[in-house]
């Protein structure tokens, strides 16, 4: 292959012709994936250890699969310069509520399934139509949303509950088997890689949420309001539509993610998912999307998540295991990649390099 084939080819995947500037969005994501394997090749090279397992790196998805599918829906809601709050309260209300309909109800799984769908789906349309057609501050409606979801999650059930159902738990404790990827025992025998069926729900989701933010209409959409909510209504688009559906896709996926945490986990509890609306904006931030919107990918929040989680593991390696170095960390990662935003779009704009 010659260099200007290579060239070509390489212009191909990030959706441009030769020559032409390379995107806010592809350059973000561009850094984000350089700097998440090069954090991974140096905590190989210090730390060794867990990090050259494979199933460590694997257990990575394992153990934030949930988080990976609601990190796509605050994606989409802050390319279109929204922002959802709401999603780790949703997922406690999910944990909670499936539980008992399976449990005290004597539910099916593939019910249980529907109405974690069912619970996203309405809290989506309710908090879309409030922000889209209402006009109502985003922030306010989604803070009042999991307030709401975690206080609904304390009604359902004030104490904890754990699944017992079989069939819930056949599905629970089912793994999928890597083959050829693994590591040997002391024994000297081959351990391949496992991971959840999460995990294989969850990336289906970012490419699926990244084929629709590439080739459809809706996801070029998103771009132009996010980008200029004025200049996408001059040009047609329908800016209250467009919005709406991102909040219901946000709240979709959190229904998604609320069940996936519920897999890996196997017990409702009205703290579930502390925090995870932080973690999920994090990650996006860190995956080079903005908070004015206009730019980002699905493909980046993933790397995000990884991101995020890497760090974390690092912060442990170091023998720092109080869970404030974990904080101050991920603080320090999110202050350098808005930093590092910032600067890059501004050296673009003095460019005359659109977003």
């Amino acid at each position: 292959m010659t260099s200007k084939t290579a060239k070509n080819l390489f212009s191909g995947i990030l959706k441009k012709k030769p020559g032409e500037p390379i995107s806010s969005t592809a350059l973000l994501l561009i850094i984000t994936v350089c700097a998440f394997f090069a954090m991974y090749l140096l905590a190989m090279i210090i730390w060794g250890g867990g990090f050259l397992n494979p199933q460590q790196f694997f257990d990575i998805f394992n153990n934030n699969a949930y988080l990976i599918v609601i990190s796509c829906g605050l994606t989409v809601v802050m390319i279109a310069a929204g922002i959802d709050i709401s999603v780790g309260g949703m997922i406690a209300l999910v944990t909670m509520t499936c539980v008992i309909f399976l449990e005290d109800h004597g539910g099916s799984v593939i019910g249980s399934m529907f109405l974690a769908l069912g619970i996203g789906l309405a809290v989506g349309v309710v908090q879309g139509f409030l922000v889209s057609y209402l006009k109502i501050q985003p922030f306010i409606v989604t803070l009042g949303g999991m307030f709401f979801a975690r206080g609904m999650t304390t009604i359902v059930s004030g104490v904890p509950r754990t699944v017992t159902s079989k069939a819930f738990l056949a599905i629970k404790n089912f793994r999928i088997i890597i083959p050829g990827i693994g590591s040997y025992g002391k024994a000297g025998n081959f351990i391949p890689v496992k991971v959840e069926p999460g995990v294989i729900i969850a990336l289906v989701i970012v490419l699926v949420i990244w084929w629709i933010s590439k080739w459809t209409r809706f996801g070029r959409n998103l771009y132009a309001v996010g980008g200029n909510s004025q200049s996408a209504l001059m040009l047609g688009i329908n800016v209250k539509r467009t919005t709406f559906f991102s909040y219901v896709i946000s709240g979709v996926l959190a229904g998604i993610g609320g069940y996936i945490y519920l897999l890996h986990t196997g017990a409702g509890n009205a703290s579930n998912a502390t925090a995870a609306e932080m973690q999920a904006i994090a990650a996006s931030i860190i995956g080079g999307t903005l908070l004015n919107g206009g730019v980002g990918s699905v493909i980046g929040t993933l790397f995000g998540v990884l991101s995020l989680k890497t760090i974390s593991n690092i912060v442990i390696a170091s023998g720092l295991r109080e869970p404030y170095w974990q904080s101050i960390t991920t603080g320090l990662m999110l202050c350098f990649f808005i930093l590092l935003q910032s600067v890059i779009l501004t050296i673009r704009k003095k460019r005359g390099i659109s977003l």
